[in-house]
């Protein structure tokens, strides 16, 4: 006698184990199965390939781009050259829309380019209107030099009977700094000679003195950077060598003489002869 091992209630057939009907249709459902779950598998596969065809196109495109695109530090360094080398004019309007399209950048750059330079006060920021180059005349320039005449004699003389070893090695350090700057011949020597002041200033240990000092520096890189005609680019070679040795040796009286040389030498190296006015589009000072 045989079992009936399955039914198909659509039909009312029943298959046994023998009967080669049953066998040749399961075979077939197998069959038809794998093709199944095979077609799935090469078409996740295709998916995957495309996939990761798209991920490559686009990291190929974002990695060109990247490689193109100027950062805020470049756009910074460019402006400020610009302004060096008198291409920018005191008082020029940087407008964003017009230098995203000259360094091929977003605005979002600019405008952080911008905020830096206002920072740094190379520019100033005027509500509603934008950021423009600053222009300090040459007037204030002398006023400015008057004014940090008044202070650092003192604050050198301070600095060379407070001074700590250590304190000292570290402006020695600092020296170092600024030698590699200047063979590199870029703007970097301005600030760390500004940095030079300041440092020296905190030595001193008055901090009204140092917090004047302060802004008047900031200031004072500005002037450097429209006025200076030597390329020079800060203060002049050896000087600040030579202040440190009369901290070192606790010479106040030196020390207080020394600075104002440095200043005297600083102010002669600018010419403050108001320069022409020139009135050129903003496109044509980076060609």
């Amino acid at each position: 006698m045989l079992h009936i091992i399955r039914d198909n209630p659509d039909s009312g057939v029943s298959f046994t184990l023998r009967d080669p009907l049953y066998v040749k249709m399961d075979q077939y459902n197998v069959h038809a199965e794998k093709n199944v779950v095979h077609n799935r598998d090469i078409d996740r596969m295709q998916f995957t390939i495309k996939e990761s065809k798209i991920e490559t196109l686009e990291h190929l495109k974002s990695s060109t781009a990247a490689r193109k695109s100027l950062s805020v530090e470049d756009i910074y360094e460019r402006i400020l050259m610009a302004v060096s080398e008198h291409r920018l004019q005191p008082g020029m309007q940087l407008v964003e829309d017009r230098l995203a399209k000259i360094f091929d950048v977003s605005r979002t750059k600019i405008r952080e380019a911008t905020v830096r330079l206002v920072h740094d006060r190379i520019a100033i920021n005027i509500p509603n209107r934008g950021a423009f180059v600053a222009s300090p005349t040459a007037d204030e320039a002398r006023q400015l030099f008057a004014a940090r005449r008044l202070i650092e004699p003192e604050l050198m003389r301070l600095a060379a009977r407070n001074a700590t070893p250590k304190q000292v090695a570290m402006l020695r350090a600092h020296i170092e700094k600024e030698n590699a700057a200047r063979k590199k011949n870029g703007f970097a020597i301005i600030p760390l000679s500004g940095e030079f002041h300041l440092t020296v200033a905190e030595m001193a240990g008055n901090s009204f003195l140092a917090r004047t000092l302060r802004e008047l520096e900031s200031i004072t890189c500005l002037v450097i950077i429209l006025y200076d005609t030597h390329g020079a680019h800060g203060c002049p070679y050896d000087d600040h060598q030579f202040l440190v040795d009369a901290i070192e040796a606790r010479d106040p009286d030196r020390a207080g003489r020394l600075m104002l040389e440095h200043l005297d030498h600083i102010e002669a190296s600018l010419n403050l002869t108001p320069p022409a006015e020139r009135h050129i589009a903003l496109e044509e000072a980076f060609r």
